[in-house]
């Protein structure tokens, strides 16, 4: 999908676009009251583990031009 940004393109800005376009997400990637990313979501971009950075940080400029995604992925434990 593609998601209009304002501002600089960084986890929190693409994530406060992605819920406000889709608000039933709210709370499921990110904690509603930290802002912390859920355990076993992490994020990618530009075959980078951005998991870690600080969500202000920027994302690589081909995300914000949008040659590249930036790829919200979960995953599941126990089997």
């Amino acid at each position: 999908m593609t998601l209009e940004v304002d501002g600089p393109v960084t986890q929190r800005s693409v994530l406060d676009a992605l819920e406000a376009r889709y608000p039933m997400l709210c709370g499921t990637v990110r904690d509603q009251v930290t802002q912390r990313r859920r355990p076993f979501v992490r994020f990618f971009a530009c075959e980078q583990d951005l998991s870690h950075e600080p969500p202000d940080a920027p994302l690589p400029d081909a995300v914000g031009t949008g040659a590249e995604p930036f790829l919200v992925v979960g995953a599941m434990s126990g089997g």
